[in-house]
């Protein structure tokens, strides 16, 4: 960790699974979160996802050293629950999986999955270790340039499990989309969920079976 802290200020090159390049100002390096500043926004990203990261030549950027992330509260242990937890009702941009972002607002931050909102997908259950990394709207903007009012902040209403898996076995017999339904073979019944095995039964009746561990989201048609 001392490595890192020794960056914070500096223009770095990050790179995060799947080969994905940053470059920025390191602007905070938290327990567990690395907070970068390309020149036009903040990049919350988690350090399980970081590969490797380099200093860079200094390049004009409009970074004020008296600016503050907006996702950090002064005083506080920088921490990616933290953030998480600080984002909750705030616009944010989050990626996940393939090459998909996903626009809304984080509802609740249980121990290792979020609930986010957003008006494509409504409610979505977000494994906590696949968030690749998240960026917060600009007070000024919403996503799809939707009305505040068409984008209530209004928690998931239903009570919640404190773990993904444990969440996922209350919708048991329904309709289920996995990880977006990025393949077909992802959405289907929800037959069984048992010892971090999901039992799926997709639309042709075949019969799969997924570790939960892998799953990055889910959520259901409609809701």
């Amino acid at each position: 960790m001392t490595g890192l802290i020794s960056l914070i200020g500096k223009n770095v090159e990050l790179e995060i699974s799947a080969k994905t390049l940053f470059q920025g100002t390191v602007i905070d390096v938290g327990l567990d979160i690395i907070i970068l500043f390309d020149s036009k926004k903040y990049l919350y990203i988690p350090l399980l996802h970081l590969q490797g990261i380099k200093e860079k030549a200094a390049e004009n950027t409009s970074y004020s050293s008296e600016e503050e992330s907006p996702l950090q509260q002064e005083g506080e242990v920088t921490s990616y629950r933290k953030i998480l937890s600080n984002a909750k009702g705030q616009f944010v941009e989050i990626f996940v999986t393939g090459n998909k972002s996903i626009h809304g607002y984080v509802t609740s931050v249980l121990n290792d999955y979020i609930v986010f909102y957003s008006p494509v997908y409504k409610s979505l259950f977000i494994s906590m270790q696949h968030l690749k990394w998240l960026t917060p709207y600009s007070n000024q903007l919403t996503p799809y340039s939707l009305s505040r009012e068409a984008l209530p902040v209004v928690p998931y209403s239903s009570p919640l499990n404190r773990s993904f898996e444990e969440q996922m076995k209350k919708f048991i017999g329904q309709l289920i989309i996995l990880d977006m339904g990025e393949q077909p073979e992802k959405i289907g019944l929800l037959k069984n969920v048992s010892n971090n095995i999901v039992e799926l039964v997709t639309s042709n009746s075949t019969t799969i079976y997924w570790k939960v561990n892998h799953l990055k989201t889910f959520h259901f048609p409609n809701q």
